[in-house]
């Protein structure tokens, strides 16, 4: 039996303990919160890093080398890539690298003369050289070779005129039929000029409305002059170059009626005098590999544009 004392009972003491935690409970958490949005505050002001954000799912990389979000994908490609990967796929392209290095071997067959249209002209010439001796013909042929591959890497089929695999040649007449033969829905003539010293920059030969004889270049004046500007365009942002200073007013284009690759060309069709042989300054950069390389691209992307209709 019990003294009479009753001590409190266990049932009691954790009725009490119940409402003491469930009126601190309220109090801790809101202090809590507090604390938090400061300290956030205070990381956002001082620049301390906060939390890591929650992760939108896995990223993709895009064409310019930087991370993005999956849902961005289907956007165009980025500016600085260049997304002629079979973009030229179905057109065909005729490059005619000036003159032959082997010409100078056989000035009697080259200097015979060929029907032009409107007159009779010598088949071929041995072209232009730097001070120093290298040859129009060289150069013309190394970036003719690198326009090739940047051509067909975007998908066209592209031919040369003569890839030094013959004696001298071809003649101007039949360099003119070897695109109308293929049907090329452009053609391009690369030379580098030899003019006097201090004549420098490049220019682009556009075909003048010429009929007569075997010559009408009445179907491709037009499209002849889109190609034009573009290469204008384009080669001189590839390479930095500046339009001829001595001819072409400056914009880089210039009209003749007398050379037979074009009053006898079918096909749109222009050439293109990359710079000055004769000119110290022109001759350091047609002689540089790398510069070559820029030209040629130049060249790629001035046809390129003008087989996609752009202006």
């Amino acid at each position: 039996m019990s003294n009479g004392s009753f001590p409190p009972t266990p049932r009691r003491l954790g009725g009490t303990l119940v409402i003491v935690l469930a009126v601190l409970a309220p109090v801790c958490f809101a202090g809590w919160l507090v604390w938090r949005s400061m300290d956030e505050g205070d990381a956002e002001a001082t620049g301390a890093p906060g939390p890591p954000p929650l992760s939108a799912g896995p990223s993709a990389t895009r064409d310019d080398g930087r991370r993005d979000d999956p849902a961005s994908s289907g956007r165009p490609p980025s500016p600085g890539r260049t997304s002629d990967e079979r973009a030229l796929r179905g057109k065909v392209v005729v490059v005619d690298p000036g003159h032959n290095p082997r010409n100078r071997d056989h000035t009697a067959e080259i200097a015979r003369l060929v029907d032009v249209g409107t007159h009779r002209k010598e088949c071929d010439t041995t072209g232009a050289a730097t001070n120093a001796g290298y040859a129009e013909a060289a150069f013309t042929l190394d970036v003719s070779r690198r326009v090739r591959t940047l051509l067909r890497e975007r998908g066209a089929t592209v031919k040369l005129t003569q890839d030094d695999d013959r004696p001298y040649g071809p003649c101007v007449d039949e360099r003119a039929a070897i695109g109308n033969t293929a049907r090329a829905d452009a053609a391009v003539s690369v030379h580098a000029d030899g003019a006097g010293a201090g004549q420098r920059g490049f220019h682009v030969i556009l075909p003048a409305s010429v009929r007569g004889g075997g010559a009408d270049t009445s179907a491709i004046t037009g499209p002849s002059r889109h190609l034009g500007d573009s290469l204008v365009r384009r080669f001189s942002e590839a390479t930095g170059s500046a339009p001829a200073n001595y001819l072409g007013g400056g914009e880089g284009l210039t009209v003749r009626d007398d050379l037979g690759g074009l009053n006898l060309s079918t096909v749109p069709k222009v050439f293109i005098e990359c710079g000055n042989m004769r000119d110290s300054k022109d001759a350091a950069l047609l002689t540089d590999a790398r510069w070559r390389q820029r030209a040629a691209r130049g060249i790629a992307d001035g046809i390129t544009d003008f087989l996609r209709g752009k202006r």
